[in-house]
């Protein structure tokens, strides 16, 4: 934890996850939290099912979670280098995969679409309403990795910036 009272939670190295034919270990990824935020169980009853990696929450600013998906289940010929380039252009993922993410068709709920590069790799950031959510996804290995942070209405007004923060702080490491 620093000062501000932030952390950064990096996916353990060892963590399970990520079984099954064709699959190789989940590179590792980091982003920042507030310190009261809190790792929340995942079901395999979740909306997105399996492929949610993880899910964090804090009853007062909102909800996160992650999801690794294989990139052989949007096309086959990406190998184990994929990259987000390769899936598709940011309407193209967010169309394919957006409802993955809220649950719905997400035409007409994308208010925002940032192309943003880090360490060599290309994140697209993405603002949907309604609901109120931040997507940031990237692809790495043989997957693609979306990063979801959402609150409800009010939780959204209050603490817009900070969602905003820990959406943006999303590596794949």
């Amino acid at each position: 934890m620093n000062k501000t009272g932030w952390r950064t939670y990096r996916r353990p190295d060892d963590k399970s996850g990520g079984h099954g034919v064709g699959w190789s270990p989940i590179i590792p990824y980091v982003f920042s939290v507030p310190q009261e935020w809190e790792e929340v169980p995942v079901s395999i009853a979740d909306l997105g099912g399996t492929e949610i990696d993880l899910r964090f929450a804090s009853p007062k600013e909102g909800r996160l979670f992650v999801i690794v998906a294989p990139v052989l289940r949007f096309a086959d010929n990406l190998g184990d280098k994929a990259t987000i380039e390769k899936i598709g252009s940011p309407e193209k993922v967010i169309y394919a995969f957006g409802p993955e993410v809220i649950g719905e068709n997400v035409e007409g709920k994308v208010l925002s679409v940032n192309v943003a590069e880090h360490s060599g790799r290309t994140y697209y950031q993405y603002e949907l309403e309604p609901p109120h959510v931040l997507i940031t996804a990237t692809a790495a290995g043989n997957r693609l990795y979306m990063f979801s942070v959402t609150g409800s209405g009010l939780q959204w007004k209050r603490h817009y910036k900070d969602l905003k923060r820990i959406a943006e702080s999303f590596r794949v490491v």
